[in-house]
């Protein structure tokens, strides 16, 4: 009986019957060749082309297995890696995926007899994590692609980074609190000083001097309580030595410039701190995973309080305000913006990290202040860009 030809109906047909998986016990591997029923096996096994092979095979059969085995074992490889990646799976799924291709290399050809033969093989050469349960065995792929460990790598100093930062924070955090508590607790406790006997003739009372500071205010209590019975009313007291006089006055002055050093550093705070060309961190989780703990450059400032800012890695432009935002912390040797008190927009170099007090040692680089170092505070200094 001829061929049918193309397009006919038996044609049509057979490219029908021939479409997707058939049996395997009719599927010849040497001449990879798939029959439809029992007796079209039997009579390919019969034919010349097949005898052929099987005496190029008797030839050197341990050749053919190992050349099966290993494109077996590539095309299992690479569907896992490509397919499910180094997530773990049962082993019987990604079979079913893999034979579902009709040209591929059938089990029985190779070494291995079972897929649980070859799971566990796998397991034995490290090519994969192997692990049995009740349900049966599952496979995980593991990348020793050059490429992904250096990538794996670079995502662990991130993620390391990005812990280091938020530890930071949370650090800064308790210090001002704690800082915040001791202020409080050193406004309700007055400090007294020595008491302090202004003459010798005045034995038969008892002068108190008290001295009590509060921030920004200074009051002086004199008491002098004097006993009727032991000093009768014609004795008058003597003035207090000049020396006296001096102390006092040079506590005022000290207490006096300590206050005004206080008032001109309040009022040269604000509660705006952008400026532009600084490198800031994205810290709002509004945007999504692609924007949070993103480093970037502030191109503009608006309104004081909003910046635009272009990220580092993708360049995408975005518009923030300055609670999303928060400042970059660079190595020390690297130049720094101050943004906030007494030294505001002076350029400084980033001399020492001080964590305990998170705190930065700078030295200022422009200006007739140059040259000093000052003691700065995390959120009043940004790296450069």
């Amino acid at each position: 009986m001829g061929k049918a030809e193309f397009l006919t109906p038996k044609a049509i047909s057979n490219r029908i019957k021939a479409k997707g998986l058939q049996k395997l016990r009719w599927y010849c591997q040497m001449c990879q060749k798939q029959c439809r029923d029992e007796n079209g096996f039997k009579c390919h096994c019969m034919s010349e082309s097949h005898q052929r092979q099987l005496l190029l095979a008797s030839e050197n059969p341990t050749k053919f297995m190992d050349y099966f085995s290993d494109e077996f074992k590539r095309d299992f490889l690479e569907l896992l890696r490509r397919r499910f990646g180094t997530k773990r799976v049962h082993n019987n799924i990604v079979y079913n995926e893999y034979i579902s291709y009709r040209e591929h290399v059938h089990m029985n050809s190779t070494q291995w007899e079972t897929l649980t033969d070859f799971t566990k093989w796998l397991g034995r050469e490290g090519l994969c994590k192997v692990d049995e349960t009740p349900k049966g065995w599952y496979i995980q792929y593991i990348d020793r692609d050059p490429e992904t460990i250096r990538r794996q790598e670079e995502l662990a100093r991130k993620k390391k980074q990005e812990m280091d930062d938020v530890e930071r924070s949370a650090k800064f955090i308790e210090e001002q609190v704690r800082r915040g508590r001791d202020g409080k607790e050193t406004e309700e406790t007055p400090l007294f000083t020595e008491l302090k006997r202004e003459s010798e003739e005045e034995k038969g009372g008892s002068g108190l001097s008290f001295f009590f500071f509060f921030p920004g205010l200074l009051t002086l209590f004199s008491l002098s309580v004097l006993h009727s019975s032991a000093a009768p009313p014609s004795v008058k007291r003597k003035d207090p030595p000049s020396s006296s006089d001096s102390k006092k006055r040079t506590v005022l002055n000290r207490v006096s410039v300590q206050m005004e050093e206080r008032k001109k550093k309040q009022s040269s705070r604000t509660d705006y701190w952008l400026q532009p060309d600084i490198v800031v961190k994205v810290i709002t989780k509004k945007l999504g995973e692609k924007y949070h703990k993103k480093k970037a450059v502030v191109t503009e400032v608006r309104d004081r309080y909003g910046a635009v800012v272009k990220l580092i890695d993708s360049g995408d432009k975005l518009k923030l305000d300055q609670n999303h935002l928060e400042t970059v912390i660079p190595a020390p040797g690297k130049r720094v913006l101050i943004l906030n008190g007494p030294y505001r927009d002076t350029e400084a170099l980033l001399e020492g990290i001080d964590e305990k007090n998170f705190s930065a040692t700078l030295t200022l680089d422009a200006g007739h202040l140059k040259g000093r170092r000052v003691t700065v505070a995390y959120e009043d200094f940004s790296k450069l860009a």
